[in-house]
């Protein structure tokens, strides 16, 4: 996945930005002010533009506790958290407004995607991840072995009353492919909360920017050519939207490289169809679950998916290294290295 970051290229894009530094400047001239710390197994960094750097600082760690809370709260490695415990008992009554919030979206997603985003995935991965760990087959899993754990795969099983939630036993829930993206939109909301208004964070592979920078453009974010390091596909600058990756880069490089971390809901089968997408949306939990949407989807049905959808627009990248996108991404192009 990509992880659009400050300067260093720690994944497969960057954010491209010049820091103010905090150095001797006066209180009343904006600048910018950042932390990054490890969750939800990856680097999150938070950034604002703020004029008093005590503010900025108390701002930028409130915003880190809603990402730690999202983190502690729907980690499905965890049995202690509300995620954990669903999954444990296939049941959880009185759950948190956000862990409702986001298994609804989830279920809005599943019918908008047919079926290609799917939180109830899990059973697929592990046995997937179990036949290429250490002891494993290193084979993939016969049609029937697939068959049966397909039985519990289906978001459309899932019963939500008032904030009580029930699942089917043997059906096991993650929300890896949305959490991240509606963590961002609890930090930015936080950061809003204290009077912050440009500003972004970043998880891994998930970024979403508020307002502008100190000389008042857009935030500029580089998707990486996966080719050649040090080139970037194309540049483009946003404000108050959300942007993801999703994707198998590896792929690229090696057409053995076939053990991807995202299947396919409906078939079972890790999903082939394209080396990355990236998609650009309002909101991070948008963007988040779309860019894994679009990758299970392929070419022409992500395609057309998102050429349905208000307000969002993709980048693709094909098996045979054709960059595609979306009839309005060039809006938010600034430059380009590659048609």
């Amino acid at each position: 996945m990509v992880t659009l970051i400050l300067i260093t290229i720690l994944s497969v894009s960057f954010v491209i930005n010049c820091i103010d530094k905090d150095v001797a400047s006066p209180e009343t001239i904006q600048q910018t002010y950042n932390e990054s710390r490890t969750i939800m197994d990856t680097i999150v960094t938070i950034q604002v533009v703020d004029t008093n750097s005590t503010h900025a600082m108390m701002a930028i760690a409130n915003a880190f506790e809603k990402v730690e809370y999202v983190d502690s709260s729907m980690d499905y490695y965890d049995n202690t958290s509300e995620l954990g415990r669903l999954n444990k008992n296939s049941e959880l009554l009185n759950a948190s407004n956000n862990l409702t919030y986001v298994i609804n979206k989830s279920i809005y997603y599943q019918h908008v995607t047919d079926g290609a985003f799917d939180i109830t995935i899990l059973p697929l991965l592990d046995i997937w991840k179990s036949k290429f760990s250490a002891g494993g087959t290193h084979q993939p899993p016969t049609q029937e072995e697939l068959n049966e754990t397909l039985r519990f795969v289906n978001a459309s099983n899932i019963t939500i009353i008032g904030n009580d939630i029930f699942i089917q036993k043997g059906m096991q829930i993650t929300l890896g492919g949305i959490a991240k993206g509606y963590a961002l939109d609890m930090a930015i909301e936080s950061l809003r909360n204290d009077g912050i208004d440009s500003g972004f964070v970043d998880a891994g592979g998930n970024g979403l920017y508020i307002g502008h920078k100190p000389d008042g453009t857009g935030w500029k974010v580089g998707l990486r050519n996966p080719n050649i390091t040090e080139q970037v596909i194309t540049v483009v600058q946003i404000s108050d939207m959300a942007i993801a990756t999703s994707g198998n880069y590896e792929r690229y490089f090696s057409e053995e490289a076939k053990v991807s971390h995202i299947a396919d809901p409906r078939t079972g089968y890790l999903s082939q169809n394209l080396i990355s997408a990236t998609v650009i949306a309002p909101v991070g939990i948008d963007s988040d679950a779309l860019s894994t949407s679009v990758f299970v989807l392929g070419e022409k049905d992500g395609l057309e998916m998102i050429e349905k959808l208000d307000g969002v627009e993709c980048l693709l990248i094909t098996n045979d290294k054709r960059i595609v996108k979306s009839s309005g991404f060039h809006k938010y192009e600034i430059n380009s290295t590659n048609n």
